[in-house]
C-alpha cells in the first residue's frame, strides 16, 4: 500500500492507523523513518483521534541508498513477522535525496563511456530492485511518498499557452505507484481518496482511522467486504466522507427519519422537515 500527499496531510499517522487496524498490536508495527525522527512523535499519544501505543522504530539517515532501505525493511519484516506491518516513511528519499537513485544515475553517467541516457539502465535496476524487495518481504508493507503539484502548458481562450494544474503527483519514479495494490492520496484536509485499488476501496473518501485497516484485514483473511449502504430516497450508494463513515450516517438518518439517506437527500429531508414545522406553527397561530 502507498500513501501519497503533501506535507502535513497525515501520511505517517494514517499509515500507523491502518497498520494498527490490520494487526491490533502495536508491537507488530515497524516504522522506518527518513523524516528526521518525526515518526517518534506519534508513539504513546492519548491526545489523538485514536490513541497510539509504542511501535518498533528505526531512523534512517543519509545516504538513502536502495541497499540501506532494503536492509531496514528486512530487519523490520523479521521483527514484526508475517502478520505484521512495515511502514517506510518515506520512499521519496530513496529517489531524490542523498544516495538515492537520481544521485546513483549521475554517478554512473560520470564514468568513462557513460552518459545520462545510458546511465538510466543501471540506475533503473537499482530502483526496480528496491521496489521489488519491499513488495516481496513476508509481511504487509505501507510506504509513504511526498507529493508535488504537476503543471502542463495548455492553450487558453486567447490562443496563448498558460500553465494548468494537473493535480498532485508522488515524488518518485513516474510508474512507482502502480506497483502497489492500493494507492491513496491524502489532501491537506486529511481526507484520503483512492487512486488505485484491488480491494473494495473504490469510492473511499474519508479521514483514515484504524477501522480501515480492520476492514482490509477482514478482506484479506476472509474475503469479507464491508457492507454497502444505499439511500432509501435516491438509491445512490452512501459513501464514507470527511464527515464520517457511511455506517454512522446510516445510523443517524435511520434514527431521525426512519430510513437511510445520503448526504444530499439528508439535506432535502431536513428542509422538508423544517418547512413542515413552520407550516404547522403558522397554522397554530
Amino acid at each position: 500500500m502507498a500513501l501519497t500527499g503533501v506535507s502535513g496531510g497525515g501520511k505517517t499517522l494514517g499509515a500507523l492507523y491502518i497498520a494498527y487496524g490490520i494487526t491490533h498490536d502495536w508491537d507488530k508495527i515497524a516504522l522506518i523513518d527518513t523524516e528526521h525522527e518525526r515518526g517518534r512523535a506519534y508513539a504513546g499519544r492519548t491526545d489523538l483521534p485514536t490513541e497510539t501505543g509504542a511501535y518498533l522504530y528505526t531512523a534512517l539517515y543519509a545516504p538513502y541508498s536502495p541497499e540501506r532501505y532494503k536492509e531496514c525493511v528486512r530487519q523490520g519484516a523479521e521483527a514484526v513477522g508475517p502478520d505484521g506491518v512495515v511502514i517506510v516513511d518515506s520512499l521519496t528519499h530513496a529517489w531524490n535525496n542523498e544516495g538515492g537513485v537520481l544521485e546513483i544515475k549521475e554517478q554512473i553517467a560520470g564514468r568513462p563511456g557513460k552518459n545520462s541516457y545510458t546511465a538510466w539502465n543501471e540506475a533503473g535496476k537499482e530502483q526496480n530492485s528496491l521496489i521489488n524487495y519491499i513488495l516481496s518481504v513476508n509481511c504487509h508493507t505501507i510506504v509513504t511518498m511526498r507529493s508535488k503539484m504537476e503543471y502542463a502548458l495548455q492553450l487558453n481562450e486567447r490562443g496563448k499557452q498558460e500553465p494548468v494544474k494537473l493535480g498532485l503527483a508522488p515524488v518518485q519514479r513516474d510508474d512507482t505507484e502502480y506497483e502497489f495494490d492500493i494507492v491513496m492520496n491524502i489532501g491537506r484536509d486529511h481526507v484520503a481518496t483512492t487512486s488505485k485499488d484491488v480491494t473494495f476501496l473504490d469510492g473511499f473518501g474519508a479521514v483514515i482511522t484504524p477501522e480501515l485497516g480492520a476492514q482490509l484485514h477482514a478482506w484479506l483473511a476472509e474475503g469479507k467486504e464491508p457492507e454497502r449502504y444505499y439511500c432509501a430516497d435516491c438509491s445512490a450508494r452512501i459513501e464514507d466522507s470527511s464527515k464520517g463513515p457511511a455506517v454512522k450516517r446510516v445510523a443517524a438518518t435511520t434514527e431521525h427519519f426512519g430510513r437511510a439517506l445520503c448526504e444530499s437527500c439528508t439535506k432535502l429531508a431536513l428542509r422538508a422537515e423544517k418547512a413542515a414545522q413552520e407550516a404547522a406553527g403558522n397554522g397554530a397561530g
